[in-house]
């Protein structure tokens, strides 16, 4: 057993990254992507790997697998429309970010727009510690409203919840 594979699900493309340590040899191969199911575009990969280059199913000890399909969609900002549940007094947290910047003084730079935008950031009287300890519980009700009240982001696919440790 000495082949390990390596694949990456774009969203165009899933591309594979073989090791061949008996024989000593490396080669990538490349087949589009399948959205609506990437285990076909894994599925058909391995296929052609295995017979393009010679290589019995038995003899493959790894297979490691990555995507970069969220990745992308998050730059390219073509997910689902979402809504942020954050801590009550975080709601800006995005748009402030850290203070690890290229160009941490100047005053022209242009800041990305946040992933969440803020009417969509709802606060929450909500409290995790830095261990783990929920020191104020997230409620129901405070869920409830937050997703369906007469203030709720609209149109929202998604919601999700952000606890910082502070």
């Amino acid at each position: 057993m000495s082949v390990a594979i390596g694949v990456d699900v774009g969203g165009t493309f899933t591309d594979f990254f073989v090791v061949d340590l008996e024989r000593n040899r490396s080669w990538v191969h490349k087949t589009p992507s399948t959205p609506g199911d990437p285990s076909q575009a894994i599925r058909t990969g391995l296929q052609e790997i295995l017979l393009s280059g010679g290589v019995a199913a038995t003899t493959v000890s790894r297979i490691a697998h990555g995507t970069t399909v969220a990745t992308n969609a998050l730059i390219q900002r073509r997910g689902a429309k979402v809504a942020l549940i954050v801590t009550k007094g975080f709601r800006d947290l995005l748009e402030i970010g850290r203070q690890t910047r290229p160009h941490l003084y100047s005053l022209q730079i242009d800041a990305p727009e946040p992933v969440v935008p803020r009417e969509w950031r709802i606060e929450a009287k909500e409290r995790v510690l830095a261990d783990g300890t929920v020191l104020v519980p997230l409620t129901a009700a405070e869920l409830q409203a937050a997703s369906i009240g007469p203030s709720a982001p609209v149109p929202m696919r998604s919601l999700s919840a952000f606890c910082s440790h502070f």
